[in-house]
């Protein structure tokens, strides 16, 4: 790939357009003794989820199984049990020997996922589930059937540490990272409850299989800041041996621009779909958008994009929420078609997200002929883009909407 050219940031003056300025509505953003927007990369430390067969190696597993006393090949009989069959019931689990198959569940198969409640949406095609985790933190994901799909939206980390002003999830910060098991297991839940037919009626003409297909990384969290555990569930997810047997494909690591990470993934050797949140192609509004932006620009975080597309072959989704006045410029749109076009052709999908209205306030979505507009300029600036559809807006399950309430909190007490 030729040198990109420096693409100018810099506004049109004397445009007359109307420029909102990004604000915390509601809630107050946390900020630095510099006066900046915290930014939370480390965990803090709390009591650890209890090891789970899904934060095992296969041959880690086997070890495990082996310390309790058992032949190693239970380890397989029960990663199918649970993979396979998504269930952790040892009732269900007849082929293990009675006498040590309640020891062996308990000690491989702990519980970690506890639904405090779940709402629906679309017709029942859209689920929104409420966990609480072992140390009583809440999470959110959000399981939703399409024609020919069946998409889970999991979470990664209790809370974020990115402290994004329109994000609902990141307002009181990062509570902990999830582990690798309490990621799958969003999987395998949701797996049981397609199985027990509650996630809508599927269409005559649907012949997908009654599981989970997709997995995208937009719950709660951001993913790049637990890379080691988000990889291992990746790595379970894909296992068609010892594992989920999803295809690495339909799986989406989202993130806000943690560049290093970025590399890091392309490295991998796991061709899954890679999606940078950009939201503006401007340093100069992307600093008060996305506080990650002050360790690592546009620029910087594009040019990491283009080298996971280089390094898997795998097309890159920039994700783009429109919102009105704020992002929606034509003069933005232009830019950033610039910007990917000086990075080369066909490497690049944008996905704008019309955001979740809020009347009144200032992060509110695009006005339709905008949204047109902004999608029009870069298609014609031959950069495929298409408005992304969005579940689950009335029940808070959309995009930047999962957040544990107080009253979450509250019907977590009531069934704990």
């Amino acid at each position: 790939m030729s040198e990109r050219p420096d693409i100018t940031t810099t506004r049109p003056k004397n445009t007359g357009v109307r420029q909102v300025r990004p604000r915390t509505e509601g809630w107050q953003q946390q900020k630095d003794d510099t006066g900046r927007p915290l930014l939370q990369f480390a965990s803090p430390k709390r009591g650890k989820p209890p090891v789970h067969l899904a934060d095992l190696t296969p041959e880690e597993r086997v070890a495990k199984v082996k310390e309790l006393g058992l032949p190693g090949f239970r380890a397989k009989q029960l990663a199918k049990h649970y993979f396979t069959h998504h269930t952790s019931d040892p009732a269900d689990m007849t082929d293990l020997p009675a006498e040590s198959r309640e020891e062996l569940v308990a000690g491989m198969l702990p519980p970690l996922l506890t639904e405090v409640r779940r709402l629906q949406t679309d017709g029942g095609d859209t689920i929104k589930f409420l966990w609480r985790l072992h140390d009583g933190a809440l999470v959110e994901s959000v399981l939703m059937r399409y024609p020919g799909r069946i998409t889970l939206c999991v979470s990664s980390q209790a809370g974020c540490g990115m402290n994004c002003p329109f994000c609902a999830t990141g307002q009181a910060g990062l509570t902990r990272n999830m582990s690798a098991a309490e990621i799958v297991d969003q999987i395998v839940r949701a797996n049981q409850v397609i199985a027990s037919g509650e996630l809508g009626g599927k269409k005559s003409d649907d012949h997908s299989a009654e599981r989970v297909s997709n997995i995208v990384f937009m719950g709660m969290g951001e993913p790049l800041a637990n890379y080691s555990r988000v990889m291992q569930a990746v790595r379970v997810m894909v296992d068609k041996k010892d594992g989920l047997g999803m295809s690495a494909r339909g799986i989406t690591v989202s993130t806000v621009g943690l560049v290093p990470a970025i590399r890091k993934l392309a490295a991998e050797e796991i061709p899954v779909t890679f999606a940078l949140s950009l939201h503006a192609p401007d340093d100069e509004l992307r600093d008060e958008l996305i506080p990650v932006n002050s360790r690592w620009k546009v620029d910087e975080a594009l040019d990491a994009a283009r080298a996971y597309f280089d390094a898997t072959g795998r097309r890159v989704s920039i994700e783009y929420a429109l919102i009105r006045d704020m992002n929606d410029h034509p003069w933005r749109a232009d830019l950033l078609a610039d910007k990917l076009n000086a990075r080369g052709r066909g490497w690049v999908h944008v996905n704008p997200i019309p955001l979740n209205p809020t009347p009144g306030s200032v992060w509110d979505a695009s006005e339709r002929s905008a949204q047109l507009e902004f999608v029009r300029r870069l298609n014609d600036a031959g950069i495929p883009t298409t408005i992304r559809d969005t579940r689950g807006k009335e029940i808070d399950g959309a995009c930047g909407q999962l957040v544990a309430t107080e009253d979450d909190e509250a019907e977590a007490a009531a069934t704990s």
